[in-house]
């Protein structure tokens, strides 16, 4: 029996340790699993509505480091979790993902001999001014075993000259989380609370510093949600620091509020629910770019690359940067186009990726 950690550090992780827990508590003669919740993102009541929506359990050691610069957070982390490793002597950690708390933690169990297994190796995006970028290369460089979603990570990881032996492609685990949990959305009544109908609205999405924080980036994307919102109402789950954002920089007279409607940020089920009803998704998420596909929206990505370009080549998303012009050109291509498309089965994103995990780590065991 493998004793295996199970690391989380920011919401996005959440939707894809849950299958992993899931499967290992379901294959319970095969792996024992600590769940490690590191708080990075700290905000309790978000990250308990995301818990609860994914019917995950209570982390069995909640680390509360808080906010942080890059710096601070990613110490706070490893001081933190180094007592943990030591304590419970595991066969294997498992990260996931790209954030501070994904490399904090490779790099305690590496300089401890402690097996790592990340999840989601082998995404670039080949911007190093993305701090989740630097996050994705060093981890790659240091985990045992590499478990990659799609083909283009495995040709990533090999022309940085990783060894094959480390490198398992298991498909994307984001999408387990995705279809285990349709059918629960559906019991949702977030559309009808907001007037919504199926196929009649934009979602639309922002968290990056690079858009959120820089005054005239967000100008032009606001002015760019109102001027799409004469065609459908833009819906735009605000978190609090961008709502911040609009009154320092004295943005909230760049839109309507009639076009675009701010609203509070929704909790896994209720986002799903939101936008999987949603004509056209505007965003600068790289999961938002992997479920759209899943689901055969239109997505455009508010961003000048992607980790993610097999959602580009096979899937229904489309780079657009933040220039204000194109985006809204290719939002009124999109939505003079087919209202959707056919689902994108890319190889491997079937829901199954979770125990295709296990069963690498078992392997890798032997």
């Amino acid at each position: 029996m493998l004793k295996t950690i199970v690391v989380a550090g920011a919401r996005p992780n959440f939707m894809k340790v849950a299958p992993i827990i899931r499967a290992m508590r379901r294959r319970a003669d095969e792996f024992t699993p600590i769940l490690v919740h590191t708080g990075q993102h700290y905000d309790a009541q978000m990250s308990d509505a995301f818990l609860r929506d994914l019917e995950l359990p209570e982390p069995d050691v909640y680390l509360g480091v808080g906010s942080g610069t890059h710096a601070e957070q990613t110490a706070a982390v490893m001081t933190r979790f180094e007592p943990i490793v030591a304590r419970e002597r595991p066969d294997w950690v498992v990260v996931v993902g790209d954030v501070n708390s994904t490399l904090a933690c490779a790099l305690v169990c590496a300089k401890m001999c402690v097996k790592v297994a990340h999840v989601e190796a082998g995404l670039r995006s080949r911007d190093r001014t993305m701090p989740e970028e630097i996050n994705r290369l060093l981890t790659d460089q240091i985990a045992d075993l590499l478990l990659t979603p799609s083909p283009d990570a495995d040709e990533n990881l090999l022309r940085e000259g990783i060894s094959p032996e480390r490198i398992k492609l298991v498909g994307n685990v984001m999408i387990d989380s995705l279809f285990e949990n349709l059918a629960r959305a559906a019991r949702s009544n977030v559309r009808e609370r907001l007037g919504l109908q199926v196929g009649q609205y934009i979602v639309a999405t922002l968290h990056r510093p690079s858009n959120v924080d820089e005054p005239q980036t967000l100008a032009r994307l606001l002015g760019a949600f109102d001027e799409i919102g004469k065609a459908l109402p833009v819906i735009f789950p605000a978190h609090p620091r961008t709502e911040a954002r609009l009154d320092e920089f004295n943005l909230r007279g760049c839109y309507s509020a009639e076009r675009v409607r701010l609203i509070e940020p929704l909790g896994y089920l209720d986002f799903l629910q939101l936008f999987s009803g949603a004509r056209l998704v505007l965003t600068d998420s790289g999961g938002i770019q992997e479920e759209t596909t899943a689901l055969g929206i239109p997505c455009l990505t508010l961003r000048e690359n992607t980790e993610r370009p097999i959602t580009v080549t096979m899937g229904t998303n489309k780079i657009v940067g933040t220039d204000r012009a194109r985006i809204v050109e290719e939002a009124s291509r999109a939505l003079t186009e087919e209202i959707r498309r056919a689902p994108t089965r890319i190889p491997l994103w079937d829901g199954r990726t979770a125990d295709r995990i296990l069963d690498a780590l078992l392997e890798a065991s032997r």
